[in-house]
Parts: structure tokens; C-alpha cells; sequence
């Protein structure tokens, strides 16, 4: 369907954005409900929403839920293969809607649309699974297990039925939502964000082109609702329908999910996350390491212009002050540069931040100021961690006696801390998983992982499924 022009309520002409909807292998496209994305304010159109399409009884088995798991990975690849917007028209469109209601530039959602092949790679599931379940076989079907008294039971991953909500900050939440949904073999129904309501149709309309009638395509269903419609969510988040929500989102959206939680009916969140990043002394010791070092900072903080839960947003810093100082003034240089995932000018940061960081550039003090909040970037240095949550490419760099000093200001929502040099990891590592955090990485590769490791401290997939055993004493 081709995009409306309407009236906007000051009189001016506004385009109209369509928002299909993808309900159990069928593509239903109809300007029937209007919507405003959250961070842009973009109207988008969608069909309405009739529930009872989303629903797949308990009585009826799920597409899914007899597919041999290598027939499903085949699938997925054959898919990812096809996921490159300069040849895939559904993710073309899909490219040049999400640059209108999604905050990241288009040039950064081209790398990402260009790429999804590395998204769904067959040594990536296939590593994923085996990470997950150590032995694949539970998801095929009942695996044998005998105890040390020679008791046996049969025990099955068996595939659940769940709702994703699913992430907007970046079109590869929605390649994820879709294997890892696939690869569990689940009954799906997505909340697509309001910052990027076509990328999983889109992808579920390359898979139709492939075969409408595979069961990976008919065990998915992609709609949009706002967020927090309690006559929608009453209805729909319940045991007789779901085992799982899936969460991804702020504290407000996690917490608006927790309400809906009772026997039966389980949320897994993939809650809010900050990262950080710890620089040792040896840092400092001459211009050309601190140099080597700030890139290697910038490269951590600026991932999706600072919105992904990896961007490091705090930098804890041991090391003369004057040397930390002269640290700060080329880590702003970094910041305003373009990466792969990254622009020279991100959108300005909100204008209370804005409002903090002038308030501190003026105060003084223990504060120092480099940059300016207009989205080149902006680090602030102090000495205990700012009042205000850190964002587009604003690094704020805390001066400390000890690198372990940093450990009061982690907890279970620190997601990534990143460290330099890279052995100091292997001491820091027991004491920041002790305060919460969750994963450890070198400075600068925060962006990059290990095939099949956990995510948000848990395995997902194991996390997923319904573990049922049949035992036999």
C-alpha cells in the first residue's frame, strides 16, 4: 500500500506511514488505526487489531512443534541469506519507513539492513543451540536421562508459546526475536516497537516469498498495539494462551509486563542495562597510548549513537589528574567521528540533560566540561558518577583512586564493562560479577561477542522452552 498524505491538526500535510501486519503467514495491510512513534513522533498506520487472530489454542499443536531442528536452521539460513536491502524490496521499503520513525541515521539502519546474513549464519544457530542445550536432541524430541540409582526419565525442551515485546532500538532485535523464536520451535506473537514497526514483517514476508506454507511462517504472528492498552494486554497475557513474555524496554514497560505475571505465565526481561568501561594507569603514560586508548573508548560508547544497552556510558579512570584530563580532551575528538555503527552527529542529547550538562560546564569544580550537548559529543569529567543517565555520545569520565573503586557503582544493570589494559580483566572480573555486572570485555570491543554466550546474564533459550520430563521409577 502506498503512504497517505493527511492533515496535520496545525494544518500542514503529513505523510503517513504504513505499518502492516503479519498474523500466522498472511500479510494483512490496511489503513484502519493511526499511531505516533515514541521518539520522533511520526504517524504511522496500521490495521485494527482483532484478537482473536493472535490466538493459537492450546488444543492445537504449534507449527513448529514436530520440525526437525535442522529443517528449521535451514530455513533461517536460506532466509538470512536474503536479508540485504540493495536486493530484498520488502526490506528496501522497510529501510526508508524505519529512517523516518527510528532515531539511528539512515546510514547506520543501511549497515544493519545490509548485513543480516551475519545475523542468521548456520555456524551462529547452530552454535547458539548447542551452547543453550549442550545436547540438541531435547529439542527434537525425548532425551533419555539415568540417575546415579539407575532411574530413568525422558525429558523434552518443548517448544513454548510466547509474546515477544519485542526491542526498538535496533533492526537486528528483530532478526533475534525471529531465530530465536524459530529455534524453540514456539508458538511467536510480536509487539513490534513504534520506532521500527516493518522490520520483522518485512522479514516474515522474505520468508513467505521463500515457502508461504512452512511452519517457521506459520508460527508467527507480528502486530503493533501501545504499549500499556490494558484492554488488549488483559486480554492476550494470559496462562490459558502464553507461557512466556519476552521483555525487552525500559523500567516503565518491564514494569507495566510485571502486573500481568501468575502461575503459568512467566516474563523473561531483558530489562534496562547501562555499560562502563575501567581504565588502568598504564593508560596514561604518554600521548600516543592515550590516544590509542580513547579510540578504543569512543569505539564502546558511540555503538547506535550511544542507544544500545553495550554503550558505555561511564568511563572509571586511575591515573594522575592532569593525564586523565588531557585523556578527556582526545576521547571528545573520538567521539565525533563516523563508525560502521556509529555518526560524526548523533540528534542532540534531550533538552533536560542538555539543561545538566550547561549547569555543570558553569559550576565548575570538581567538573570539568569538554564538548557541547549539540551531538558531536560531550565528556564530562568528576569524580563520582553524574545524576543524570548519560546519552547520545555523552561520556561521562569518573576520576578514581583505585579501579576497584569503581565496583559501588555496579549492580545487576550493568550490562558490558569494558577494560584497559586487558589483563587487569582477569582480577576485576570476580568482583564486578559479585556487584551484578554480567559480561567482560576488552576496551573497544564491546560491539562484538562469542557465538552462543549468555545474554542479560541467563541462556535465553534454555529460558524459553518448557521442560518437561516422563519419568520412570
Amino acid at each position: 500500500m502506498n503512504e497517505l498524505t493527511t492533515m496535520s491538526p496545525e494544518g500542514t500535510a503529513e505523510e503517513v506511514v504504513h505499518a502492516p501486519f503479519f498474523i500466522r503467514g498472511k500479510l494483512v495491510d490496511a489503513d484502519e488505526q493511526r499511531h505516533v512513534s515514541r521518539d520522533l513522533g511520526v504517524t504511522f498506520a496500521s490495521p485494527r487489531l482483532n484478537l482473536n487472530d493472535l490466538i493459537v489454542p492450546r488444543s492445537e499443536p504449534g507449527p513448529l512443534f514436530d520440525v526437525k531442528l535442522s529443517e528449521i536452521i535451514d530455513f533461517l539460513v536460506e532466509t538470512g541469506e536474503r536479508l540485504d536491502y540493495r536486493t530484498n524490496p520488502y526490506l528496501a521499503e522497510c529501510l526508508e519507513r524505519t529512517a523516518r520513525t527510528n532515531p539511528l541515521p539512515k546510514r547506520i539502519l543501511e549497515n544493519i539492513y545490509g548485513r543480516g546474513q551475519n545475523f542468521i549464519s548456520r555456524e551462529a544457530l547452530e552454535f547458539q543451540v548447542e551452547a543453550n542445550f549442550h545436547d540438541p536432541a531435547f529439542l527434537d524430541g525425548w532425551v533419555e536421562r539415568v540417575d546415579p540409582r539407575g532411574q530413568s526419565a525422558k525429558i523434552r525442551a518443548y517448544p513454548p508459546r510466547m509474546v515477544h515485546i519485542a526491542a526498538g532500538n535496533s533492526p537486528s532485535g528483530a532478526m533475534a526475536t525471529i531465530s530465536q523464536g524459530a529455534l524453540v520451535k514456539a508458538v511467536n506473537l510480536v509487539k513490534m516497537p513504534s520506532s521500527d514497526p516493518f522490520t520483522i514483517v518485512a522479514i516474515l514476508r522474505t520468508m513467505a516469498d521463500i515457502d508461504p506454507d512452512h511452519p517457521v511462517v506459520k508460527s508467527f504472528s507480528a502486530v503493533y498495539w501501545r504499549g500499556g492498552d490494558e484492554a488488549i494486554e488483559r486480554t492476550l497475557f494470559r496462562p490459558q494462551y502464553f507461557d512466556r513474555i519476552v521483555g525487552w524496554g525500559g523500567g516503565d514497560a518491564i514494569n507495566n509486563l510485571i502486573k500481568y505475571l501468575g502461575p503459568g505465565l512467566q516474563l523473561i526481561s531483558f530489562d534496562p542495562k547501562a555499560s562502563i568501561s575501567m581504565i588502568g594507569p598504564e593508560a596514561f603514560k604518554d600521548d600516543e597510548t592515550m590516544e590509542e586508548v580513547a579510540e578504543l573508548a569512543a569505539n564502546d560508547i558511540t555503538i547506535f549513537n550511544q542507544e544500545a544497552c553495550i554503550a558505555s556510558r561511564y568511563v572509571f579512570a586511575e591515573g594522575p589528574q592532569d593525564g586523565i584530563d588531557r585523556f578527556c580532551e582526545k576521547l571528545l575528538a573520538r567521539l565525533a567521528v563516523d563508525r560502521h555503527f556509529a555518526s560524526a552527529v548523533a540528534p542532540p542529547p534531550p533538552a533536560d540533560m542538555r539543561d545538566e550538562i550547561k549547569v555543570l560546564k558553569a559550576m565548575g569544580g570538581e567538573y570539568r566540561v569538554w564538548g557541547d550537548p549539540d551531538g558531536k559529543g560531550v565528556v564530562i569529567r568528576s569524580h563520582e558518577p553524574v545524576d543524570f543517565h548519560p546519552t547520545n555520545k555523552t561520556a561521562n569520565v569518573i576520576s578514581v583512586d583505585k579501579l576497584e573503586d569503581a565496583f559501588r557503582y555496579v549492580n545487576v544493570a550493568t550490562q558490558t564493562v569494558g577494560v584497559y589494559p586487558a589483563h587487569h580483566k582477569e582480577w576485576l572480573r570476580d568482583g564486578l560479577a559479585q556487584h551484578g555486572a554480567q559480561r567482560v570485555v576488552r576496551l573497544g570491543s564491546a560491539s562484538s561477542n562469542v557465538m552462543g554466550g549468555p545474554h542479560d546474564a541467563m541462556y535465553p533459550l534454555a529460558r524459553f522452552v518448557h521442560w518437561t520430563v516422563d519419568e520412570d521409577i
